[in-house]
Protein backbone atom coordinates (compact mmCIF):
# COMPACT_ATOMS: atom_id res chain seq x y z
CA UNK A 1 0.00 0.00 0.00
CA UNK A 2 1.34 3.42 -1.09
CA UNK A 3 2.19 5.49 1.67
CA UNK A 4 0.60 9.44 2.38
CA UNK A 5 2.99 12.01 3.03
CA UNK A 6 0.43 14.37 4.33
CA UNK A 7 2.37 14.72 7.92
CA UNK A 8 5.17 16.32 6.36
CA UNK A 9 2.57 18.53 4.18
CA UNK A 10 1.33 19.54 7.84
CA UNK A 11 5.12 19.64 9.22
CA UNK A 12 5.86 22.46 6.83
CA UNK A 13 2.75 24.29 7.25
CA UNK A 14 3.46 24.93 10.69
CA UNK A 15 7.48 25.52 10.10
CA UNK A 16 6.30 28.38 7.81
CA UNK A 17 3.35 29.29 10.59
CA UNK A 18 6.75 29.18 13.26
CA UNK A 19 8.70 31.09 11.11
CA UNK A 20 6.35 34.24 10.27
CA UNK A 21 5.06 34.24 13.59
CA UNK A 22 8.70 34.85 14.82
CA UNK A 23 9.79 37.67 12.20
CA UNK A 24 8.50 40.30 14.93
CA UNK A 25 7.36 42.92 13.30
CA UNK A 26 7.81 41.62 9.84
CA UNK A 27 4.44 42.67 7.52
CA UNK A 28 2.39 39.82 6.64
CA UNK A 29 1.21 41.94 3.29
CA UNK A 30 3.78 42.44 1.42
CA UNK A 31 2.78 42.47 -1.79
CA UNK A 32 4.43 39.91 -4.34
CA UNK A 33 5.81 37.95 -1.28
CA UNK A 34 6.19 34.82 -3.73
CA UNK A 35 8.32 36.34 -6.66
CA UNK A 36 9.76 34.24 -8.88
CA UNK A 37 13.07 36.14 -10.11
CA UNK A 38 16.40 35.41 -8.96
CA UNK A 39 18.43 38.40 -8.61
CA UNK A 40 18.18 41.58 -5.91
CA UNK A 41 18.17 44.68 -8.04
CA UNK A 42 19.16 47.81 -6.35
CA UNK A 43 17.55 50.44 -8.02
CA UNK A 44 18.97 54.03 -7.62
CA UNK A 45 21.19 56.98 -7.83
CA UNK A 46 24.59 57.42 -6.56
CA UNK A 47 23.97 56.53 -2.88
CA UNK A 48 23.31 53.24 -4.93
CA UNK A 49 26.22 53.12 -7.41
CA UNK A 50 28.52 53.83 -4.59
CA UNK A 51 30.24 57.50 -5.53
CA UNK A 52 32.81 58.01 -3.08
CA UNK A 53 33.74 54.66 -3.43
CA UNK A 54 34.96 51.85 -6.36
CA UNK A 55 32.04 49.49 -7.44
CA UNK A 56 33.49 46.81 -4.78
CA UNK A 57 33.06 49.07 -1.61
CA UNK A 58 29.34 50.47 -2.91
CA UNK A 59 26.38 49.35 -0.67
CA UNK A 60 24.90 46.74 -3.02
CA UNK A 61 28.77 44.73 -3.34
CA UNK A 62 28.51 44.95 0.57
CA UNK A 63 24.64 43.25 0.69
CA UNK A 64 26.08 40.55 -1.83
CA UNK A 65 27.94 39.43 0.95
CA UNK A 66 25.31 39.27 2.97
CA UNK A 67 22.56 37.26 1.18
CA UNK A 68 22.93 34.19 -0.93
CA UNK A 69 21.11 36.04 -3.84
CA UNK A 70 22.65 37.91 -6.18
CA UNK A 71 22.65 41.76 -6.57
CA UNK A 72 22.41 43.79 -9.13
CA UNK A 73 23.63 47.59 -8.70
CA UNK A 74 21.26 49.68 -10.98
CA UNK A 75 22.92 52.88 -9.89
CA UNK A 76 23.40 55.87 -11.60
CA UNK A 77 25.09 59.56 -10.41
CA UNK A 78 23.18 62.17 -10.21
CA UNK A 79 19.97 60.69 -11.39
CA UNK A 80 16.67 61.77 -10.88
CA UNK A 81 13.50 60.17 -10.39
CA UNK A 82 11.96 60.86 -14.16
CA UNK A 83 15.62 59.12 -15.38
CA UNK A 84 15.20 56.60 -12.95
CA UNK A 85 11.54 56.20 -14.49
CA UNK A 86 12.48 55.82 -17.95
CA UNK A 87 15.01 52.98 -17.19
CA UNK A 88 12.55 51.16 -15.09
CA UNK A 89 12.55 48.17 -18.01
CA UNK A 90 16.32 47.94 -18.81
CA UNK A 91 17.98 48.33 -16.12
CA UNK A 92 15.60 46.29 -13.28
CA UNK A 93 12.65 44.10 -15.19
CA UNK A 94 15.02 42.69 -17.75
CA UNK A 95 17.27 41.53 -14.93
CA UNK A 96 14.67 38.92 -13.53
CA UNK A 97 14.77 40.82 -10.25
CA UNK A 98 13.15 38.59 -6.97
CA UNK A 99 12.92 42.22 -5.39
CA UNK A 100 13.73 45.39 -6.19
CA UNK A 101 15.63 48.07 -3.35
CA UNK A 102 14.14 51.34 -4.61
CA UNK A 103 16.50 54.38 -3.58
CA UNK A 104 15.98 58.01 -5.10
CA UNK A 105 15.03 61.49 -3.89
CA UNK A 106 17.98 62.97 -3.00
CA UNK A 107 19.14 64.30 -6.17
CA UNK A 108 15.50 65.30 -6.60
CA UNK A 109 15.35 67.27 -3.30
CA UNK A 110 18.85 69.10 -4.34
CA UNK A 111 17.48 69.85 -7.90
CA UNK A 112 14.32 71.38 -6.29
CA UNK A 113 12.32 69.45 -8.20
CA UNK A 114 8.48 69.34 -6.82
CA UNK A 115 8.05 66.50 -4.16
CA UNK A 116 4.40 65.74 -5.83
CA UNK A 117 6.30 64.88 -8.83
CA UNK A 118 9.09 63.24 -7.19
CA UNK A 119 6.45 60.76 -5.31
CA UNK A 120 4.53 60.77 -8.53
CA UNK A 121 7.49 59.34 -10.28
CA UNK A 122 8.17 56.28 -7.45
CA UNK A 123 4.88 55.80 -7.67
CA UNK A 124 4.83 54.84 -11.02
CA UNK A 125 8.02 52.93 -10.87
CA UNK A 126 6.18 50.68 -8.06
CA UNK A 127 3.43 50.08 -9.92
CA UNK A 128 5.48 48.98 -13.02
CA UNK A 129 7.46 46.50 -10.88
CA UNK A 130 4.72 45.13 -9.00
CA UNK A 131 3.31 44.28 -11.94
CA UNK A 132 5.14 41.78 -13.03
CA UNK A 133 5.04 40.16 -9.78
CA UNK A 134 8.31 41.38 -7.90
CA UNK A 135 8.46 42.31 -4.25
CA UNK A 136 9.29 46.20 -3.92
CA UNK A 137 11.32 48.17 -1.15
CA UNK A 138 11.75 51.85 -0.46
CA UNK A 139 14.64 53.12 1.23
CA UNK A 140 14.39 56.27 2.89
CA UNK A 141 17.28 58.43 2.79
CA UNK A 142 16.11 61.32 4.87
CA UNK A 143 17.75 62.30 7.76
CA UNK A 144 17.32 64.59 10.86
CA UNK A 145 18.45 67.51 8.90
CA UNK A 146 16.99 67.39 5.53
CA UNK A 147 14.00 65.65 3.58
CA UNK A 148 11.31 64.87 6.55
CA UNK A 149 9.29 65.17 4.23
CA UNK A 150 10.06 62.72 1.97
CA UNK A 151 10.24 59.95 5.07
CA UNK A 152 6.19 60.67 5.05
CA UNK A 153 5.86 60.19 1.31
CA UNK A 154 8.26 56.79 1.67
CA UNK A 155 6.01 55.52 4.32
CA UNK A 156 2.96 56.68 2.59
CA UNK A 157 4.01 54.81 -0.66
CA UNK A 158 5.00 51.78 1.66
CA UNK A 159 1.40 51.15 3.06
CA UNK A 160 -0.60 52.09 -0.11
CA UNK A 161 1.52 49.61 -2.23
CA UNK A 162 1.74 46.53 0.66
CA UNK A 163 6.05 47.47 0.13
CA UNK A 164 8.56 46.60 2.10
CA UNK A 165 9.64 50.32 4.36
CA UNK A 166 13.80 51.00 4.92
CA UNK A 167 14.09 54.09 7.05
CA UNK A 168 16.65 56.26 7.50
CA UNK A 169 19.65 54.40 5.48
CA UNK A 170 21.67 57.62 6.45
CA UNK A 171 21.18 58.04 9.88
CA UNK A 172 24.25 59.28 12.25
CA UNK A 173 26.23 58.79 8.57
CA UNK A 174 25.95 61.97 7.37
CA UNK A 175 26.67 63.20 10.34
CA UNK A 176 29.93 61.59 10.88
CA UNK A 177 33.48 62.24 9.16
CA UNK A 178 34.54 59.13 9.63
CA UNK A 179 31.82 57.80 7.57
CA UNK A 180 31.87 59.93 4.65
CA UNK A 181 33.49 60.44 1.75
CA UNK A 182 32.14 63.81 1.14
CA UNK A 183 29.37 66.17 2.42
CA UNK A 184 26.60 63.98 1.44
CA UNK A 185 28.22 60.30 0.62
CA UNK A 186 29.13 57.67 2.65
CA UNK A 187 32.60 56.06 2.58
CA UNK A 188 33.32 52.23 2.34
CA UNK A 189 32.54 51.91 5.97
CA UNK A 190 29.73 53.93 5.50
CA UNK A 191 28.33 52.24 2.82
CA UNK A 192 28.60 48.94 5.19
CA UNK A 193 26.44 50.36 7.31
CA UNK A 194 24.00 51.16 4.82
CA UNK A 195 23.94 47.47 3.56
CA UNK A 196 23.51 45.85 7.19
CA UNK A 197 20.27 48.32 7.28
CA UNK A 198 19.27 47.61 3.79
CA UNK A 199 19.91 43.89 4.68
CA UNK A 200 17.84 44.03 8.10
CA UNK A 201 14.76 45.43 6.56
CA UNK A 202 14.61 42.90 3.50
CA UNK A 203 15.73 39.74 5.07
CA UNK A 204 12.39 38.49 7.03
CA UNK A 205 10.63 38.49 3.19
CA UNK A 206 13.67 37.03 1.41
CA UNK A 207 13.21 33.92 4.14
CA UNK A 208 9.45 33.99 3.45
CA UNK A 209 10.19 33.93 -0.23
CA UNK A 210 12.20 31.12 -0.05
CA UNK A 211 10.47 29.04 2.33
CA UNK A 212 6.99 29.69 0.60
CA UNK A 213 8.66 29.12 -3.04
CA UNK A 214 10.15 25.76 -1.25
CA UNK A 215 7.58 24.42 0.15
CA UNK A 216 4.76 25.13 -2.89
CA UNK A 217 7.21 22.83 -4.78
CA UNK A 218 7.29 20.33 -1.75
CA UNK A 219 3.13 20.21 -1.65
CA UNK A 220 2.88 19.75 -5.05
CA UNK A 221 5.65 17.10 -5.21
CA UNK A 222 3.91 15.53 -2.07
CA UNK A 223 0.38 15.30 -4.29
CA UNK A 224 1.75 13.05 -6.38
CA UNK A 225 0.90 10.23 -4.07
CA UNK A 226 -2.62 10.66 -3.71
CA UNK A 227 -2.93 9.52 -7.96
Amino acid sequence: MRKIKIPFIVFGVFLLSLIIFHAGCARSDIANLESRGKNIVCFGDSITKGKGVNIAESYPAALAKMTSFPVINAGINGDITSEGLKRVKTDVLDNDPLLVVIEFGGNDYLNKVPLEETIRNIEEMIKIIQARGVMVAIVDISNVLFMGEYRQEFKRLSNKYRAIFIPRILEDIVSTESLKSDAIHPNAKGYKIVAYRVYRGIIPYLTRNAILRGLREKIFDSSKTFR
